[in-house]
């Protein structure tokens, strides 16, 4: 059986509920595929150059740190650069520089986070909505034995049981994946954000202080 004709039959079964799902199941994976080649994109992975750019700032190498982190993708990488520059140039107060990379950073991950929102959505309603198919299908299953009386046929009474249970089972289908993507990509985004406040604290209380650096403005 082809993949259309699997399509036909469940939409056959259980109506316009599985035409719903099937259409979320679609929004969903491609929100996880394109979230999925965002990041790796923009390298949100990549700690190591941030990491060594750090070590070597602190070390007193701050040259070769810039070099390290200049030009990168990588969010972290970023932050850390636009820290060492503020820190090196001395020209805005601490405070200053820190309110500024702390809304750089969060404009990084509110960027990141974009399109999770409606995965989030997919993955809470698509078990809510095989629910009611099924419900619509018991309904409709125990009017026809209403209307049928005590000549009612177990095997009828049993294929429109199955066929009402087929909606939560497609609904489960559609949100155990959609669970499971959007906590793996919440995860990366939250590693993200612990790993450059992590570099810009170090930054910050393990630096040699800059007498140069002028007073609070």
């Amino acid at each position: 059986m082809t993949i259309a004709e699997t399509i036909l039959q469940l939409y056959q079964t259980g109506g316009p509920v599985i035409a719903v799902l099937l259409l979320m199941s679609v929004i969903g994976l491609t929100i996880i595929l394109a979230k999925s080649l965002q990041f790796a994109m923009n390298r949100i992975h990549r700690f190591r150059e941030a990491r060594a750019a750090v070590e070597l700032f602190l070390g007193g190498d701050r040259e070769a740190a810039r070099a390290l982190v200049s030009g990168t993708r990588a969010p972290a990488a970023r932050l850390t650069a636009l820290a060492i520059q503020g820190l090196d140039a001395g020209q805005i107060s601490e405070p200053r520089l820190r309110e500024e990379l702390t809304r750089v950073g969060n404009d990084e991950l509110r960027a990141l986070r974009g399109g999770l929102r409606p995965l989030e959505l997919i993955a809470g309603l698509a078990p809510l909505l095989g629910l009611l198919g099924t419900v619509l299908g018991m309904i409709e299953a125990f009017q026809a034995m209403e209307r049928d009386g005590s000549g009612v046929s177990p095997a009828v009474l049993s294929g429109g049981i199955w066929q009402a249970l087929s909606t939560t089972a497609v609904g489960l289908g559609v949100a155990i994946p959609a669970v499971a993507a959007l906590s793996w990509l919440e995860s990366r985004v939250e590693r993200l954000g612990q790993e450059m406040d992590s570099l810009v604290t170090r930054l910050f209380t393990q630096a040699p202080v800059n007498h140069s650096t002028p007073a609070a403005r």
